[in-house]
C-alpha cells in the first residue's frame, strides 16, 4: 500500500511535467531537451527560497517563473538565433547546473524545519488539519493537476493556443496567415519548461530536498508518460489527452515503483528499466498490428 501511495504521489507530481513535455513534442512537434535544465531550476529556486524562510506558495510561483525563463532562452536561441532546437535545449539544458548550483549555493539543499511556526512545504498546511504526510500530498498535488489541466485545457481553445497548436501541425501556413511563429513557438517553450519548473518544486518538496542532479533522465520519464498514455489510451481529444497524461504518468511510476521492490532490482537500474519501458512502448503498437494482421486474414479467409 505504501509503495501505490508513493507512486501515486510521484506520479501526479511528475504529471505536470509530463503535460510541458507533451506540449513541446507533440503540441509544437518539437523535441525540447532543456526539460532536464528547468526542473532542477525549480527544485534548486523552490528549495532555497524555502530553506531561506520564504513562503513556500511563493517560493513555487517563482521556481515556476524561473522554469518560463528556461524556456524563453530556448526558445530566443531557436527562432532568433537559428540554432537547431535539439542543440538549443541541450545549451539551456547544460548552462542550467551551474545556474542551479548559483541559486542554491550548494549542491544539495535540505529541506529541515527551523522553529515551530516554520512552514517546509506546500504540503504542510494539509498535514496540520490531521492528514498524513503522504495523504496530504496527494490530495494537494491531485488539486495542482486539476487546476493545471483546466487552465491549459482552456488556453489551447484559446486564438492564441490555438495558433500555437496550428504552428505546430504546418508553420508555413500559419506563418503565410500573418501568425508570428516565433512568438507561439517562444510561448509554447515558456509554458512546457514552466510547468517542468513547477513540478521540480513540488518534488524537491515532496522528496525534502534538492539535489543538483535531480534533473537527470527527466526527458525520459517525461517521454514514457507521454509514450504509455498514447498507447494505452488512444484519444484525440485536447482534453482527454490530458487526462491520459496523468494516468500515463502514475502507471509508469507504479510499473517502476513495483520493478525496484523485485529482489533482483536495484535503485541503479532505474535508468536502464526507464529505456526498457520506453522501447516497449514505442514497438507495442507495431507488434499488435503484426499481430492483427495474420487474425483478420484468417477470419476473411473463414467467411
Amino acid at each position: 500500500m505504501l509503495i501505490i501511495q508513493g507512486a501515486v504521489s510521484l506520479g501526479l507530481i511528475f504529471s505536470l511535467m509530463a503535460m510541458g513535455v507533451y506540449l513541446t513534442f507533440r503540441v509544437l512537434e518539437m523535441p525540447d531537451l532543456s526539460a532536464e535544465g528547468s526542473i532542477i531550476l525549480g527544485a534548486g529556486t523552490a528549495a532555497r527560497l524555502v530553506s531561506g524562510g520564504v513562503n513556500p506558495f511563493f517560493a513555487t510561483i517563482i521556481a515556476t517563473v524561473v522554469g518560463c525563463t528556461a524556456g524563453l532562452v530556448t526558445g530566443v536561441l531557436h527562432t532568433k538565433f537559428k540554432i537547431p532546437p535539439i542543440l538549443a535545449g541541450i545549451l539551456t539544458m547544460v548552462a542550467s547546473y551551474s545556474v542551479v548550483i548559483r541559486i542554491m549555493g550548494t549542491s544539495n539543499i535540505p529541506l529541515l524545519p527551523h522553529g515551530p511556526n516554520r512552514v517546509t512545504s506546500v504540503f504542510t498546511f494539509l498535514q496540520e488539519t490531521g492528514l498524513s504526510r503522504q495523504a496530504s500530498i496527494i490530495l494537494f498535488s491531485a488539486v495542482m493537476v486539476v487546476v493545471v489541466g483546466v487552465v491549459l485545457y482552456c488556453f489551447l481553445g484559446t486564438e492564441a493556443g490555438s495558433a500555437m497548436r496550428a504552428t505546430g501541425n504546418n508553420r508555413q501556413m500559419v506563418k503565410a496567415q500573418g501568425i508570428n511563429t516565433d512568438a507561439m513557438v517562444i510561448l509554447c517553450l515558456m509554458i512546457s519548461n514552466g510547468l517542468i519548473g513547477l513540478s521540480g518544486a513540488l518534488w524537491s518538496q515532496q522528496q525534502g530536498f534538492a539535489s543538483v542532479d535531480m534533473g537527470t533522465g527527466t526527458i525520459v520519464i517525461g517521454l514514457a508518460s507521454v509514450i504509455i498514455a498514447e498507447v494505452l489510451f488512444r484519444v484525440r481529444r485536447v482534453w482527454a489527452r490530458l487526462i491520459t497524461l496523468v494516468a500515463g504518468s502514475i502507471i509508469y511510476r507504479m510499473i517502476i515503483a513495483l520493478a525496484l521492490n523485485l529482489d533482483f532490482l536495484s535503485p541503479t537500474d532505474l535508468r536502464l528499466l526507464t529505456a526498457i519501458i520506453v522501447a516497449i512502448a514505442l514497438t507495442l503498437p507495431l507488434i499488435v498490428e503484426k499481430v492483427s494482421k495474420p487474425v483478420e486474414k484468417t477470419k476473411g479467409r473463414r467467411k
